[in-house]
């Protein structure tokens, strides 16, 4: 399977007609849309999401972290950086100190990550209230 991820990023992607390149990465013409998907999965989840946000500022102790992230649970938390430590979008550093010290910190690649994430953030609170009109008004159809 890392020999087919492989291989699906050296391929390039099939040539998008003008207007539509963004559509040619998504679509299942393009050889690593598998991989694409997989990625798309891990990053776009609420909680990755969240914790990539949070951390574009700098490092946090994993308390810190949880209470940042409004409603997210300390095994969630645990998996989520987990992930993104296997993803090598976060790294995860001990202190030999008493008490030990652990803290999380957005890699360069997690970073390059926020800045969409942050914005996306942006959009979602500028919208919020066409969204929720769109919402009502869909609910008493």
């Amino acid at each position: 399977m890392a020999n087919d991820s492989a291989r699906m990023l050296a391929t390039p992607p099939l040539a998008a007609p003008p207007g539509h390149e963004g559509t040619a990465a998504c679509s299942v013409d393009n050889p690593a849309s598998g991989l694409i998907r997989e990625i798309l999965a891990r990053v776009g989840d609420k909680w990755s999401m969240l914790v990539i946000g949070v951390l574009h500022d700098g490092p946090l102790r994993f308390t810190e972290l949880q209470r940042k992230i409004d409603g997210i649970s300390h095994r969630m938390l645990t998996q989520t950086l987990r992930s993104l430590e296997r993803d090598g979008l976060v790294t995860r550093t001990s202190y030999p100190e008493i008490p030990p010290r652990v803290e999380y910190a957005a890699t360069p690649l997690g970073r390059s990550l926020s800045e969409p994430v942050i914005e996306l953030a942006r959009w979602a609170f500028a919208h919020r209230a066409d969204i929720l009109e769109a919402r009502e008004a869909f609910d008493e159809r």
